[in-house]
């Protein structure tokens, strides 16, 4: 049972890479903002489903302070990834999610002093740099165009931003989670990030959320990416109670890689041999975390 931390970071890594999936499916249609929203609101339900199978638990000073400490924080980071997302090419910014686990290095020891074993620290490494190299192909300029970007592209900015934030948000959550349970803290990070991003959804998308036939197209459209995001969430939390933030996270970033799969299979993606160094590298990382945590 030492282990059982490693088929849930999996699913966790398997179902966000789903989500992802079918949230580019429905970019293709509707607004960006829109569709992040919808798929915040469309995991709420199975979130609740979960929560009536657990008891409420107790919940003292520290939870509320480091949930309304890390909430602003996740609302930034959710503001800086779309607008990333809009201004720069994804080449060049979805790179920089992978050094996520390396702040994790250095976060956890900081906040919660949690540290990891040498081998663990290279495997974390092992499956940055790989999910960095999985859009090799892409870099025209040579593997450090993302880096020299940030002197140009406001969005690799803005990105390299985000993965400092969700290095602090990630350490954070485990904190909540170890302040109450992981269901009620997927619940109630959920319900509250909705709550706050609304009034921006609502201004960018009036014309959508008027039009009853259009509000309903979208949330058909979304709705798988909801109900894999529910699951990604709940096992995303449940991971943190079980082992330390940057294995979990490491592992997750796996869903990078399945994402790539995912691009080859259902939008005909190419460029999946020149990843094979990447999908190399993840999986070299993983085994050592698993092996030697």
């Amino acid at each position: 049972m030492e282990n059982i931390w490693v088929p849930i970071a999996l699913v966790c890594a398997f179902t966000l890479a789903t989500s992802d999936a079918f949230t580019k499916k429905a970019l293709s249609v509707y607004n960006e903002y829109l569709v992040a929203w919808l798929r915040l609101l469309l995991a709420l339900p199975l979130l609740f489903l979960a929560f009536l199978f657990v008891p409420i638990p107790h919940l003292d000073r520290t939870f509320y302070t480091t949930f309304l400490i890390a909430l602003p924080l996740e609302v930034a980071a959710f503001v800086l990834y779309i607008k990333a997302l809009k201004l720069s090419p994804l080449s060049l910014t979805l790179p920089f999610l992978s050094l996520t686990p390396l702040f994790l290095i250095i976060v956890p020891y900081l906040i919660l002093g949690e540290s990891i074993s040498t081998q663990g620290v290279i495997g974390v490494l092992l499956i940055a740099a790989g999910s960095y190299t999985l859009n090799i192909r892409d870099f025209k300029k040579g593997i450090f165009a993302p880096l020299i970007a940030i002197t140009r592209e406001r969005g690799s900015l803005y990105m390299l931003i985000v993965a400092i934030i969700y290095s602090f948000t990630a350490t954070l959550a485990k904190k909540v989670v170890g302040h109450s349970s992981p269901v009620f803290a997927s619940l109630v990070y959920y319900i509250a990030l909705y709550i706050c991003l609304t009034p921006i959804v609502l201004y960018k998308n009036r014309e959508v959320l008027s039009e009853k036939k259009e509000f309903k197209r979208a949330l058909i459209a979304v709705l798988p990416a909801g109900i894999f995001d529910a699951i990604a969430m709940l096992t995303n939390m449940v991971g943190f109670s079980l082992t330390k933030v940057a294995y979990l996270i490491a592992v997750k970033r796996l869903s990078l890689l399945i994402g790539v799969y995912y691009g080859y299979l259902f939008f005909k993606e190419s460029g999946i041999r020149e990843r094979f160094l990447g999908s190399v590298l993840m999986l070299a990382g993983f085994a050592l975390i698993v092996l030697y945590h």
